[in-house]
């Protein structure tokens, strides 16, 4: 799509803020966060490590949590963005989520001026723990698993990578104003707490999957890294195994896992420096697929 152009009287803001707290929002979107008439914050595909009192007190004006069902399914918000400057705050970049795709589509069907502005996100800031970008292949998510649902689409996108000898990054999991089966039937307004899936339950369910089609794809010494809060003052990078992460304590969310590909000769040296201990593979073992069926 096209940016809108600046000269418009009004317009939609579609504005990234970074990582991790309210001082990563970019002097441009800080400036538009400042000057418009509303200012939303979606914090449902993604969530800051401060909470919405911080970015009030900081940005000197009210932000608008806006829930799902307001953001995927009400329309009447983005409406008024034809007679007045309208900002959606969003984690990390605008485009980061097909959910702040769907409503720049939605501003294009209305004929809504819109505007992004970007910042970092876990898609290029992952480069921290020294694998190159340019060798990261499809990225991946990770679902919860439950006892009636146990998608593993990913296993397949992950081999396909893996082939090509691309690092794979798996978003894991997030939870936030969940309802149960049963509060939903009653359309209770009732939510469940919220969930982050850490990377110790994401290496338990890729060994899982691992075991139902045994390719060598996520075994437990398969070599991966993973990295909390990036970006924050307390980030955590550590590689190993997937069965050595497993019992690695990373802290709060949020958390994210790259399976390793092939490695050069400073993505080597620069997960070395990262490893759990000194027994940690240098490089990712390929392990032939099995035998059985």
């Amino acid at each position: 799509f096209r940016l809108a152009d600046a000269a418009h009287a009004a317009m939609f803001y579609l504005i990234g803020l970074g990582l991790c707290d309210e001082k990563d929002i970019t002097v441009k979107g800080l400036e538009v966060v400042r000057s418009c008439a509303e200012v939303y914050l979606e914090a449902y595909t993604a969530i800051l490590m401060v909470d919405v009192e911080k970015l009030k007190a900081f940005y000197g004006r009210d932000v608008i949590v806006a829930e799902r069902e307001m953001v995927e399914g009400d329309d009447s918000w983005l409406d008024r963005a034809r007679d007045s400057d309208i900002a959606m705050l969003v984690v990390g970049d605008p485009f980061g989520a097909t959910t702040h795709t769907d409503l720049v589509t939605r501003c294009k069907q209305k004929k809504v001026p819109c505007k992004s502005i970007h910042n970092a996100s876990i898609m290029n800031a992952v480069g921290a723990c020294g694998l190159q970008l340019y060798n990261f292949g499809r990225t991946v998510s990770i679902c919860f698993f439950t006892d009636t649902w146990r998608p593993d689409s990913f296993y397949e996108k992950i081999q396909d990578n893996k082939k090509l000898g691309l690092h794979t990054l798996c978003l894991l999991d997030i939870k936030v104003k969940e309802q149960t089966v049963e509060n939903m039937i009653k359309g209770n307004k009732v939510f469940e707490p919220p969930r982050y899936m850490s990377i110790n339950q994401c290496c338990a369910q890729l060994m899982e999957v691992e075991e139902k089609y045994k390719q060598g794809v996520c075994s437990p010494d398969a070599l991966a890294v993973g990295v909390a809060r990036v970006g924050s003052d307390n980030q955590i990078i550590v590689s190993g195994t997937l069965a050595q992460l497993q019992s690695i304590d990373f802290g709060l969310p949020l958390h994210s896992l790259v399976l390793v590909g092939e490695t050069d000769d400073i993505e080597k040296d620069i997960l070395a420096g990262f490893a759990v201990s000194d027994a940690t593979p240098r490089v990712a073992v390929h392990q032939p697929a099995s035998d059985e069926e």
